[in-house]
């Protein structure tokens, strides 16, 4: 799954240099955003919509997180957060919106990481 994350992120953040250096760098933004928006409302829930049509198969999908809405939370915030400074920031990528932003997404890290906390190993 990760080589497959890796794919699918590489031609994203391909052309979002491709934009930036055209000197585009709010298209570049945007189609980070947009794109990572895309993933979470159809990459996410068609794999477990089609799962779950499937009438052999049992009708729920057990999350193995604890902490799943406490992530969902925190990155709502940071959405609502994100656009509150690309506004201050009169809606143009800035250093200081770059820097914000890699603070965010470690914070985010940071706090998944340590949510999930002793980690478990899998069954086999």
């Amino acid at each position: 799954l990760t080589l497959l994350a890796a794919g699918t992120s590489v031609p994203d953040l391909l052309s979002s240099v491709i934009v930036a250096r055209m000197g585009e760098g709010d298209m570049a933004l945007s189609s980070s955003i947009g794109s990572n928006i895309f993933d979470i409302m159809v990459g996410l829930p068609v794999p477990w919509i089609v799962f779950t049509a499937i009438p052999s198969k049992p009708s729920t999908v057990v999350i193995g997180s604890e902490n799943v809405w406490i992530s969902i939370l925190t990155l709502l915030g940071m959405l609502v957060f994100i656009i509150i400074i690309i506004h201050c920031q009169g809606w143009k990528l800035t250093k200081t919106l770059a820097a914000l932003m890699f603070v965010f997404y470690f914070a985010f890290l940071a706090e998944a990481i340590v949510l999930e906390l002793p980690f478990e190993m899998c069954k086999s």
